[in-house]
C-alpha cells in the first residue's frame, strides 16, 4: 500500500469520470502541500484532438507555474481515462522524461514494457513512477522557494519500504539496461541537490544505497545494488580541515559525481546425504563499477577530469542463515593465505680501465636489486558463528598495505610511476580499464558449505547477504594531496528450498 504522505495517484484517476462528463476542463490533487505553494497533479482536457486529455505537475502560486506535462492521451468516449493503452503510453512517457535527465545519453533505448494487463501490482508501480517523476521534477524545475520543503517531504518516501519493494518490480519490467539508466538519473538528481545543500552549508542524509534487489532462483542468488558516491560515508581522510568540494571544487566535481554499481552473483547447490542436507554456495562473479554521472565535457570544464574517480579497494560479504536451528556445522573450501614470496636478488659489478692515459683511470661501480612479486588483490575466507564471509582486499605493490586502510605519504603521492598513477591505463592495472573489478569463479570460485540436519527437509531458508564496499581516492593524473575512502553497506534476504 502506497504510503499515506503521497497520494494514492492511481485510485484518484480510476474514480474520475468520463470527460465527456467533466463539468471544468481540469481535475487536480495535491501531491505535497506546505504553507508554501503546494504542487498538483492535474489532468486537463486538450485541444488537438477529442476525446483526449494530458497530465501536467504545476506549483501552485497565485499565477501556476508547470514544472512537468506529459504528451496528450487519447481517452474512449464515455470511459475510464485509464484503459489499457492510456497506461502503457503514460508509464512509458514518465520513464522517457525521468531518463532523459542524466546528460550521459544511452545510445539506444531499450525500454520496452510488457503490456499492462500482464504487469503484476500495477497500482503500486504507477503510484512509485509518479513518485520518482516528482521527484526529479522538484529538483530540476521546482523554484528554490518550495524545493526544500519538497525534497523534505520526498526523501523519506524513497526509504520506505513501499517505495523499495515496488522499485524492485519496476527493475525487474524494465530490463537490465533500462535499469542502469534510471538509477544514473536518479542518482545524478540526488546528487545536484546534496551538491546545493553543500554549498548553503546544509546537510543531507540520503538513502544508502539508493537501491538494492535480491533474487533467488535457478541455482542463482543475485544482489545488485547502485549508490551515488556523495551519499557513501567517508571512512578514511587525509584532511584535517574542510571536505574537498570545498578545498578544492574541481576535485569535488569530478570525485561527488560518480556512482558505484555493484553486482554478486552466487551459485547454490542441495545435496542429500544419508543423513544431512549440504547446502554449498560458490562465487559466480563479482563486479563493482564506478561509474560517472555527467559527460566528459562537464568533468573537464567544471571537474578535475575523467581520469580522477574513487576505484574499489576492499570487497566484504556474508552470508548467515536467518535461523540456525537445523544448522549442523559451517565450512570454507580454502585455506589461510600461506603466500609464497617470490625474492630475487641480482648483484652486478661494472669496470673499465682506460690506458694509455698518464694516469691509470679505473672506474667500478656495484649494485644490487630485489625483486618482490606481490598480487595487488588478495582473496579470504573466514567463519564466524554460522556466518561464512569472502573478502577481497586491494593492497599497495609497492609496500604491501591495505589500501583502503592505509594513507600514502606525500613522496608517495607526487612520484609519477607509483602504482595508482595512469591507473586506468597501465597494463599492470588491478582494474578494469573503466575502473572496475571483476571476480569471476575462475579465479574465486571457492565455496562455503553448510551441513543442515534432515529435519529442514521441504523447508524454505533465508540467508542474509550481508556486505559492505570500500572506495578509496588516490590522486590520478591531477596534483593534489587529498586521499580518502569511503565506505557502502549493504543487507539483502536470499531464498533456498531444501527440497
Amino acid at each position: 500500500m502506497a504510503p499515506s504522505s503521497f497520494p494514492d495517484i492511481w485510485t484518484w484517476i480510476q474514480n474520475l469520470p468520463p470527460l465527456s462528463q467533466w463539468q471544468t476542463n481540469t481535475k487536480s490533487i495535491c501531491i505535497i502541500s506546505s504553507s508554501k505553494p503546494s504542487l498538483e497533479l492535474s489532468i486537463s482536457k486538450t485541444q488537438l484532438y477529442s476525446p483526449s486529455f494530458s497530465f501536467s505537475i504545476t506549483a501552485n502560486y497565485s499565477l501556476p507555474v508547470s514544472l512537468w506535462t506529459s504528451k496528450p492521451l487519447k481517452s474512449a468516449i464515455n470511459k475510464n481515462l485509464l484503459n489499457e493503452q492510456t497506461v502503457f503510453k503514460l508509464l512509458t512517457n514518465i520513464i522517457k522524461d525521468i531518463l532523459n535527465y542524466t546528460p550521459v545519453k544511452p545510445s539506444k533505448s531499450f525500454l520496452n514494457l510488457p503490456e499492462p494487463n500482464s504487469i503484476p501490482d500495477l497500482k503500486h508501480i504507477f503510484n512509485f513512477i509518479f513518485l520518482a517523476l516528482v521527484f526529479i521534477v522538484s529538483i530540476y524545475e521546482a523554484p528554490q522557494d518550495i524545493r526544500s520543503n519538497c525534497m523534505n517531504r520526498l526523501k523519506d518516501q524513497f526509504a520506505s519500504s513501499w517505495a523499495r519493494e515496488t522499485s524492485k518490480k519496476l527493475m525487474r519490467l524494465m530490463g537490465s539496461n533500462t535499469e542502469e539508466q534510471w538509477m544514473r538519473s536518479l542518482n545524478l538528481a540526488l546528487t545536484n541537490w546534496m551538491m546545493e545543500l553543500r554549498t548553503r552549508n546544509q546537510a543531507l542524509i540520503a538513502p544508502s544505497p539508493m537501491y538494492s534487489s535480491a533474487i533467488s532462483g535457478l541455482g542463482l542468488w543475485k544482489v545488485q545494488l547502485y549508490c551515488p558516491v556523495i551519499a557513501m560515508e567517508i571512512e578514511e581522510c587525509n584532511s584535517p580541515g574542510p571536505p574537498v568540494q570545498e578545498a578544492d571544487q574541481k576535485l569535488g566535481f569530478s570525485l561527488n559525481y560518480h556512482q558505484v554499481e555493484g553486482v554478486i552473483q552466487l551459485n547454490h547447490q542441495v545435496t542429500f546425504q544419508e543423513k544431512w542436507i549440504d547446502v554449498s554456495v560458490s562465487i559466480d562473479n563479482v563486479r563493482c563499477d564506478v561509474i560517472r554521472l555527467v559527460n566528459d565535457i562537464l568533468l573537464k570544464e567544471r571537474g578535475a577530469g575523467i581520469d580522477e574517480k574513487h576505484f574499489p579497494s576492499r570487497i566484504s560479504l556474508q552470508l548467515t542463515p536467518t535461523i540456525q536451528t537445523n544448522v549442523l556445522s559451517v565450512s570454507v573450501s580454502r585455506s589461510s593465505e600461506n603466500p609464497t614470496r617470490e625474492i630475487g636478488i641480482e648483484r652486478t659489478i661494472e669496470g673499465t680501465f682506460e690506458p694509455p692515459n698518464p694516469v691509470i683511470g679505473i672506474s667500478v661501480s656495484t649494485g644490487e636489486t630485489v625483486i618482490t612479486s606481490l598480487k595487488p588483490w588478495k582473496f579470504e575466507q573466514s567463519v564466524n558463528g554460522y556466518s561464512g564471509s569472502f573478502n577481497w582486499f586491494l593492497h599497495d605493490s609497492v609496500n604491501g598495505r591495505e589500501v583502503f586502510s592505509s594513507k600514502p605519504s606525500k613522496v608517495a603521492l607526487i612520484q609519477p610511476k607509483s602504482w595508482f598513477r595512469n591507473r586506468y591505463s597501465s597494463a599492470y592495472r588491478p582494474f578494469t580499464r573503466q575502473g572496475g573489478v571483476i571476480f569471476a569463479g575462475d579465479e574465486y570460485g571457492e565455496r562455503v558449505l553448510w551441513k543442515v540436519g534432515k529435519g529442514a527437509l521441504g523447508q524454505t531458508m533465508e540467508f542474509e547477504a550481508k556486505g559492505s564496499i570500500w572506495l578509496t581516492y588516490w590522486p590520478n593524473k591531477y596534483k593534489t594531496f587529498y586521499t580518502e575512502t569511503r565506505r557502502l553497506d549493504f543487507s539483502e534476504i536470499l531464498r533456498l528450498t531444501l527440497a
